[in-house]
């Protein structure tokens, strides 16, 4: 369990956070394009995941849309984006290539 801070109350959530700089553990996926991607799809990348409730709440959007744009700037990182909403809610936040 870990333990994260909403509006200065301490909520529990079920299972557990990979320490900062510990190796993840393996995963499984489901991509905006249907396809299932695992941890060996990122290997040589850092990772940054940015984990949150619903795409489709104006915080949960508006918290994306920004860090999606502060993430950017990393070199050599890969941001996961990971909630619980459909791929096709997904892809409305991401970033087009070119």
């Amino acid at each position: 369990m870990a333990t994260i801070t909403l509006k200065g109350n301490e909520i529990h959530t079920s299972g557990t956070l990979t320490p900062v700089g510990e190796k993840l553990s393996d995963f499984s996926l489901i991509a905006v394009d249907l396809s299932t991607k695992t941890l060996a799809d990122f290997s040589g990348s850092k990772l940054v995941l940015n984990i949150y409730p619903s795409v489709d709440t104006g915080t949960c959007a508006a918290s994306t849309r920004k860090f999606n744009e502060l993430a950017s700037s990393l070199s050599n990182t890969k941001v996961l984006c990971i909630s619980r909403d459909l791929p096709f809610a997904q892809n409305r936040f991401v970033v087009p290539k070119g």
